[in-house]
C-alpha cells in the first residue's frame, strides 16, 4: 500500500483579515497572505532528508571503523637462552644473562 503524504501547501493566513476557502481564490483576489503551509512542507521534507543522511553516515562509519591498535608486549625474548622474560627485567631468571 502506498502511503499518501499530508500536503500543507494550501494552509495560509490572509493579512487583511478576509477569508478565502482556497489559496487559489486568495491569489486571484490579490489578497496579501502568509503561506505558512509551504514552510511546514519544507521543514518536514528537510527533517526527512536530514534523518536519512544521518542514518547513511552512521552506517558508513560502522563499515569504515578501524581496528584498535595491538596492546604493547609484556614480555621479550632473552638473547642468550631464548626464553620469554618480562619487559622490565634486567637479568634473565633462567640463564642470569644481563638483558638491556
Amino acid at each position: 500500500m502506498l502511503l499518501k503524504g499530508v500536503n500543507f501547501s494550501n494552509l495560509f493566513i490572509t493579512l487583511d483579515g478576509r477569508h478565502f476557502d482556497t489559496l487559489e481564490a486568495a491569489q486571484k483576489a490579490g489578497a496579501s497572505r502568509l503561506n505558512y503551509g509551504i514552510f511546514l512542507n519544507n521543514v518536514i521534507d528537510f527533517l526527512i532528508v536530514a534523518f536519512c543522511v544521518f542514518i547513511l553516515v552512521q552506517q558508513v562509519n560502522r563499515w569504515t571503523r578501524k581496528p584498535e591498535p595491538a596492546a604493547a608486549p609484556t614480555t621479550k625474548e632473552c638473547p642468550q637462552c631464548a626464553m620469554n622474560i618480562p619487559v622490565k627485567a634486567k637479568k634473565c631468571p633462567y640463564c642470569t644473562t644481563q638483558v638491556a
